[in-house]
């Protein structure tokens, strides 16, 4: 921690947030070029980011090597479940990495390694609870989905042995979060990575050489975790000297501050696998070639998609930090970087899809429906990507700068109004206009949702904020 300057007559002034202050964390994002922030904060977020979900690809992967659709279709379902709780930690870090950045970037700093360590115990708590409920209700849920016989009960068996170690992914991603709050996003990179490493090195040995098949899946997930919080941990408590003392006293107003931004980023967040949840069991009633082509389009998505899924996580310390500073010519302009930096991603994503689309199809072993429900998403349905992108910047913009609850609602409103009619007219069809209509919503609630963030960025310095 920094000591007070002395000024030339003696008296004493704060340190100000330009101060260097050894071995602390410190605002770098109040200078220096926005583009590059944006850049550097969203590639390596996407890089940590894309092996969180690299993870269930590379488990994908192997498990359709087995040459059973049913294992397939029944890894499809469990990360419909599994996709749920991400979004959870995903919206918990959201909340950590805006009340810790605001807190650096007003140089804050013993109250911004109180918050870091309140915020990771609300983060293992919330886990523990989810992954027991999770796993007392498994066979509803899965019912729910769609999900029968043999397929039910090996989602079952693979959700069951990977719930218990969910407090390990959420310990992670929170440490994850706090390392891109401090402007660390080589390390927070790593934490991902070095899982995603573990899983493409020990699926095989696991799931072939011991022939443990799914089993061995899912021994695997847990690994990944405990590698996680191994290398997240290093950097936050080791390198960064991020937590404080836990002070029962501020607990709870910590506690609060943190929910008046994650409370509303996790519901935002549910909004995703809810709508995703309606579309699995839409396209269940086409049989398990069909889960299992929905399968391999969900878990490639975000690896294809990596860096606008990173933008709301990675752009937050960039306008919380600014915002903090009171420095809103340069919030605004990392709206402009964010987006222009979407349209480039989106459109680099959507070339590659369309180009590899056959080796995709051939390594995952499809079919019949499945692969023609990949030929269309890679052809022309990724397009709609492009408007996620939109409503992924809005969310930044609207989870930062004290307008969580927007968020929110737009994001509840695609998942219903903008898929739930979309997809029910699809399934009359077939799954590959389910895809489609699910698109649709996505185009109308993006294109709303970032007319109302630029509109809110306008507004900054004229308008007061929440706090």
């Amino acid at each position: 921690m920094s000591t007070p300057r002395t000024s030339q007559n003696g008296a004493q002034t704060a340190p100000t947030a330009k101060t260097k202050i050894v071995g602390a964390a410190t605002a770098r994002f109040l200078t220096g070029s926005l583009m590059r922030h944006v850049l550097v904060m969203a590639g390596t977020g996407a890089i940590g980011l894309v092996a969180v979900f690299a993870v269930d690809l590379i488990n994908l992967f192997y498990i359709s090597r087995l040459g059973e659709r049913e294992i397939a279709a029944a890894v499809g379902f469990a990360g419909v479940v599994a996709f749920f709780h991400t979004s959870i930690c995903i919206g918990m870090m959201i909340g950590t990495t805006a009340c810790v950045a605001r807190l650096i970037g007003a140089n804050q700093l013993p109250d911004a390694r109180r918050m870091a360590t309140h915020s990771l115990l609300i983060m293992v708590a919330i886990t523990a609870v989810l992954g027991v409920v999770t796993v007392l209700f498994l066979h509803p849920l899965l019912v729910a989905l769609g999900a029968k016989d043999e397929v039910a009960r090996l989602a079952q068996r693979y959700l069951t042995f990977t719930m218990p170690a969910l407090p390990l992914l959420g310990l992670g991603m929170a440490s994850s979060a706090l390392l891109r709050s401090v402007g660390d996003a080589r390390r927070s990179m790593t934490v991902t990575l070095g899982a995603a490493a573990i899983t493409a090195c020990l699926d095989p040995l696991f799931i072939f050489v011991f022939g443990l098949g799914l089993d061995g899946a899912a021994i695997v997930s847990v690994i990944s975790r405990t590698m996680m919080v191994v290398l997240g941990m290093n950097g936050v408590w080791r390198v960064h000297h991020l937590l404080g003392r836990l002070n029962k006293t501020r607990f709870a107003d910590d506690a609060r501050a943190l929910a008046a931004i994650a409370g509303p980023a996790v519901l935002t967040n549910l909004a995703t696998p809810v709508g995703a949840a309606f579309v699995t069991h839409s396209v269940a009633q086409f049989g398990a070639s069909a889960v299992a082509g929905q399968a391999t389009i969900d878990r490639v998505t975000p690896v294809a998609f990596g860096l606008i899924y990173s933008l709301s996580g990675a752009v937050g310390p960039i306008l919380s930090q600014n915002l903090g500073a009171k420095q809103f010519d340069r919030v605004r302009e990392t709206m402009r970087a964010s987006l222009l930096f979407m349209l480039l991603a989106v459109g680099a994503a959507w070339l590659l899809l369309a180009l590899l689309q056959g080796l995709l199809i051939q390594a995952f072993s499809l079919e019949g429906m499945a692969a023609e429900m990949v030929h269309a998403f890679c052809t022309w349905v990724c397009a709609s990507f492009f408007f996620a992108g939109a409503l992924f910047v809005a969310n930044a913009a609207f989870n930062n700068l004290g307008r969580p609850l927007w968020s929110t609602g737009f994001n509840w409103a695609r998942a219903t109004l903008g898929t739930i009619p979309f997809a029910w007219w699809g399934a009359h069809y077939g799954p590959v206009q389910v895809m489609a209509g699910q698109g649709a919503g996505l185009v109308i609630f993006g294109t709303l949702a970032m007319l109302a963030s630029l509109r809110l960025t306008r507004q900054l310095g004229v308008t007061d904020l929440k706090d």
